[in-house]
């Protein structure tokens, strides 16, 4: 495949793989399978030694073996650690389905208990030891295993990466240097020097295509060591003609990971917003109804403490609104837009979330009921003004203008008014940490997936504030998704 792939976006791939019916499981044994058809297709029945990790990495290599031995080579595999520290899941099983095939497997934990003889008795060495996740000087006894790897006259094969190769970047203190490297899906970065083969894992197209819970796996959110404010402050700009849209922005912000949310108001609706949560912070605007030009004054300092500004949800439709929306948009540089602020004469930046009638009004386009057509509308306008757009509908579609994903989750049910106006807030509160467009995926599927979790309670009588009380068991359900 053409380009490179990150670490993070091949873990973002795999988890969404998972999601999408092809498990961490299959993933492995194409891996392996691969790796001993490359093998295979080299050189006549010989012997091999598989050096194994603890990891994901030292699975693939299991695999690896498992299949050799079926070609009838001469398999000796080494693991470089206790099998008592393997985690339960897919490394674990591929080490007792090899143990079962009669291949013989020696824990090695210290450097002194390496054979050092057999790395110059077997025709090829295969490296399994380290994977993508370890960075800096490997430790011990992977450290002298390499060491003897590389001293060996033995024909070398790296699964997915020469272990202690950083990925990303190739760089290493210390790492194997082999003859081939057999990767998995697309090159990484830090391979361009080596031999490589990529080999196609089976990762299904819709992984590749729709968010998942690999988009949220990387995203960034509150520390362990974080103190107030620094996870993100939000400043959602709302209410006038409707109160209940900015709340529900609002709170769903906050249940996303947003430390601080403030909502600055018309007087009336400031009031009313007060009342329905004491987490939220309340700014009245000098006007009892609408927002207008007189408040960007007492709304300039806001700006300037807030990270994100999250912008036009009951707001209303009054020329004076407008035009002094169009002010405050212009000033902000990380800004999620929404309702009655999308407009075409708006200086749109950041993060657009329309609904097609929406589209239509800001775009002048129609966004076509077939994915792929609607998909290239959204990534053009997006092109062309240089924002990010999740356009909401039954399958929703995020573009930043070249990249394009789709989103899946959601229901009929949240169709009931305001639920986009908590993605508004879910997807303000990530954007605080997080790039607009990564922001706007992961919020996306949060929404969603909080939303199926509301219909699963309440069936078609849900309405917004219930998918908003299910935002934090979506995010810690998906984020540690397995």
């Amino acid at each position: 495949m053409a380009g490179y792939i990150t670490v993070e976006d091949m873990r973002a791939l795999e988890a969404n793989s998972n999601y999408f019916g092809v498990s961490y499981g299959e993933l492995m044994e194409n891996a392996g399978k691969s790796v001993a058809a490359s093998i295979i297709s080299k050189k006549r029945r010989c012997s091999v030694l598989v050096l194994c990790g603890t990891g994901n990495n030292g699975g693939d290599g299991f695999v690896t073996a498992r299949y050799l031995r079926r070609a009838n080579f001469e398999v000796f595999t080494v693991l470089l650690g206790h099998s008592s520290g393997i985690k339960p899941g897919p490394t674990s099983v591929n080490l007792e389905r090899l143990r079962a095939v009669g291949v013989d497997v020696r824990e090695i934990v210290s450097p002194e208990m390496l054979p050092k003889e057999i790395f110059e008795s077997y025709d090829i060495i295969v490296d399994a030891i380290l994977g993508t996740g370890v960075k800096g000087t490997p430790r011990e006894p992977a450290s002298s295993a390499i060491d003897l790897i590389n001293q060996s006259r033995a024909y070398k094969v790296s699964i997915d990466m020469p272990s202690g190769l950083d990925p990303d970047t190739g760089e290493c203190a210390k790492c194997v240097k082999p003859d081939l490297v057999v990767t998995f899906h697309a090159p990484k970065k830090g391979l361009e020097k080596y031999n490589v083969e990529v080999a196609d894992i089976g990762i299904p197209e819709k992984a590749m295509k729709y968010v998942g819970p690999g988009n949220i796996r990387g995203i960034k959110t509150r520390g362990d060591y974080s103190h107030k404010g620094e996870s993100g402050r939000v400043l959602i700009i709302g209410g006038g003609p409707y109160t209940g849209a900015p709340a529900l922005s609002g709170i769903a912000a906050l249940k996303a990971g947003a430390d601080v949310v403030t909502i600055a108001a018309p007087a009336r609706a400031a009031d009313i917003i007060a009342s329905f949560s004491p987490d939220l912070i309340v700014k009245p605007l000098t006007d009892r109804d609408i927002l207008v030009d007189e408040d960007i004054e007492c709304l300039t300092p806001l700006l300037a403490r807030n990270d994100v500004v999250v912008m036009g949800m009951g707001l209303g439709d009054s020329p004076r609104t407008l035009a002094a929306v169009s002010k405050i948009m212009s000033v902000c540089d990380r800004i999620v837009i929404d309702a009655e602020a999308l407009r075409p004469d708006m200086p749109l930046r950041g993060i657009v979330t329309p609904h097609r009638g929406e589209f239509k009004r800001i775009s002048g386009e129609d966004a076509s009921p077939e994915e792929l057509f609607a998909s290239e509308t959204v990534r053009s306008f997006s092109e062309s003004k240089k924002i990010v757009t999740v356009l909401k509908g039954k399958i929703d579609i995020i573009s930043d203008g070249k990249l394009v994903k789709f989103n899946g989750t959601g229901n009929a049910g949240m169709t009931v008014g305001g639920t986009g106006d908590v993605l508004a807030g879910i997807i303000g509160a990530l954007y605080c940490k997080n790039s607009a467009f990564d922001a706007a995926c992961a919020g996306t599927f949060i929404n969603g997936a909080a939303g199926d979790m509301a219909f699963d309670d309440k069936g078609y009588g849900l309405v917004a504030s219930d998918v908003v009380n299910m935002i934090p068991y979506a995010m810690k359900k998906y984020r540690h998704y397995l």
